[in-house]
């Protein structure tokens, strides 16, 4: 078992370089549709500008995500070497994803309703379900970290320990 640590290790690190990468794309894709949303002359409507406009923000949402995804990874499983078995480990990277996830949702659903408001009220519903389940699955994951504060207290070294490792990702 010790053999495959330093192989996951690179596999971690493969993964969040591929994170990064897929994040600069999208940049580069959001700043090209941004750059034709505002370039003057191209006989575009402005309600037509500012739904492009919206759009570059949703991918820019979405290259965000990639990087604190790629971010996650790197902190977690390539400088720390973490292994996720002590609760106060497991709360912290899970929320650690979970923010992500949360905001990436909140800010998709945003720009679903705009555009949903300016290309067809009929898919109005469907950005609002995207926001509901943000929600729903903010909820959840504050009544995962309240009861994993109980367990915490069971473990306080798994706390203590955690807490050291930030050592690492702070140098």
């Amino acid at each position: 078992m010790k053999i495959l640590i330093p192989i996951l290790t690179v596999i971690y690190a493969a993964i969040a370089a591929i994170f990064g990468v897929g994040a600069v794309c999208l940049l580069v894709l959001a700043a090209m549709e941004l750059w034709s949303a505002v370039v003057p002359g191209e006989g575009m409507a402005l309600s037509a500008r500012a739904a492009t406009a919206i759009e570059s923000i949703g991918l820019i949402t979405v290259a965000l995500m990639s990087l604190e995804m790629a971010q996650t990874v790197v902190e977690e499983e390539v400088v720390r070497r973490v292994h996720v078995s002590s609760p106060t480990r497991v709360r912290r990277y899970l929320s650690r994803f979970l923010v992500v996830v949360v905001v990436a949702l909140s800010i998709e659903s945003l720009v679903g309703v705009v555009e949903a408001l300016h290309r067809n009220p009929r898919e109005l519903p469907h950005a609002a379900a995207v926001a509901v389940a943000a929600a729903a699955l903010l909820a959840a994951w504050g009544v995962f970290v309240r009861l994993n504060r109980s367990v915490e207290e069971l473990e306080p070294e798994g706390l203590s320990q955690a807490t050291s490792e930030d050592a690492k990702v702070q140098e």
